[in-house]
């Protein structure tokens, strides 16, 4: 038998693992924009310098995504993993420390780093230590933990003082920092890439122009404009959501209140598409998901100014939304061979991350310009539209080559 053979218990550790590093991530990623009105109040910056701020962690994720892609096609998965996750909880920790709005920027630039090469490694640790038929519903169901994360970062803002925006920063930095050594310690390698090392005389890591070889420059470009285009919409989302609520008229604990929905709307639907993924349901589901959404994305931007009728289509979208980015990170992984799966997965994380530098930053001109929450929301739906598209030709890719079928074989 051989001796990296994935045990059942090692894959159930490696899954709950990336689950709460997962959960960790989530409330990193949402802490900006749950924190923007006490940030807003205590520093008042301008939507732009606000814009700023709400993509400077995602540009870190852009850089830590293909570092740490690149080291895990030689290092390991494992060791990337730990070390990011501490690199994100020792710089959120250090978020509260900052004086201004410009060292806020660059703190949470710094802490995008550690997110950066903490979720192709997420991705890639899942997909290889889950059973071929699992291998869709173990990714979803990881993902699905971060905007569960997200949900936490939202409902704690809602039970302290806007004027205390620093303890979610806290609580992001600490239970990360706990967690790093826990798995330093208990969480197994993966044994696909420990098989791929063994075979292998010399295990270089992969580079950027093996993600264009042997017919897969398509498949590359179309998960990378998928990726982009989705990316941007969830993470103008995710910022700017609240702040767009309460310019509309709504309370800030409404305005949580309902990203709370858009989050624990995202959980649900992940964890569904990652089963429908797994069966026969996979191509109606995926058309489905993405068909609907810039349906959604109008009936939110015409709908009236009451909560009774907003909180529903909020958690609506975000159940397409997060959807979708589940259906990603899902092909993902199984897009690219192991021996170029670390910097495959990492390139298609840190392309998408220029969305989500994008995406705040459009948030913030728009709403300088003096667009209005419903014309903003309107000038996003040609976005929607070609990413859907891209994604749609992305899942009849996968369909028609069965990408998946062959990384198992």
């Amino acid at each position: 038998m051989n001796t990296y053979t994935a045990s059942i218990p090692g894959r159930s550790l490696t899954i709950l693992f990336c689950v709460l590093a997962a959960l960790c991530e989530g409330i990193d990623l949402q802490a900006a924009g749950v924190a923007a009105a006490g940030i807003g109040a205590e520093f008042k910056p301008s939507p732009g310098q606000l814009g700023t701020f709400f993509s400077a962690s995602t540009f870190g994720l852009f850089i830590g995504a293909l570092i740490g892609g690149r080291l895990a096609d030689k290092i390991g998965r494992k060791k990337v993993l730990v070390a990011s996750i501490g690199l994100f909880g020792l710089f959120s920790l250090l978020t509260p420390c900052a004086a201004d709005v410009q060292s806020l920027t660059w703190a949470r630039a710094l802490t995008g780093l550690g997110l950066g090469g903490a979720l192709p490694m997420l991705l890639a640790l899942v997909s290889e230590s889950s059973a071929a038929r699992h291998q869709s519903a173990s990714v979803a169901m990881v993902y699905a933990a971060m905007p569960l994360g997200g949900a936490g970062a939202s409902l704690l803002i809602m039970l302290i003082a806007s004027s205390q925006w620093r303890t979610v920063f806290v609580v992001g930095g600490v239970i990360p920092l706990l967690l790093a050594p826990l798995m330093a310690f208990w969480l197994p390698e993966s044994a696909a890439f420990q098989r791929e090392r063994e075979t292998s005389a010399t295990l270089k890591a992969g580079s950027v122009m093996a993600l264009f070889a042997q017919g897969r420059a398509r498949r590359t470009l179309l998960l990378w404009a998928s990726f982009l285009l989705q990316l941007l919409l969830l993470y103008l989302l995710l910022n700017w959501l609240p702040s767009l609520l309460v310019s509309d008229g709504f309370t800030r604990v409404q305005a949580a209140g309902a990203q709370i929905g858009f989050n624990l709307g995202g959980v649900l639907s992940a964890v569904l598409i990652g089963y429908l993924l797994g069966g026969r349901l996979r191509n109606s589901a995926t058309i489905v998901v993405f068909s609907i959404l810039p349906l959604l994305l109008v009936l939110l931007a015409r709908s009236p100014p009451d909560f009774k009728i907003v909180a529903p289509a909020v958690f609506v979208l975000g159940c397409a939304v997060l959807a979708a980015q589940a259906f990603l990170y899902a092909v993902a992984p199984v897009a690219y061979p192991i021996r170029i799966r670390g910097i495959g997965v990492g390139a298609a994380v840190a392309f998408g991350r220029i969305g989500s530098i994008v995406g705040p930053k459009l948030g913030g001109m728009l709403k300088a310009a003096g667009h209005g929450p419903s014309e903003l929301l309107m000038d996003l739906l040609p976005i929607v539209v070609v990413g859907s598209a891209c994604a749609l030709w992305l899942a009849w890719e996968v369909a028609r080559q069965g990408f998946a079928q062959q990384n198992a074989q």
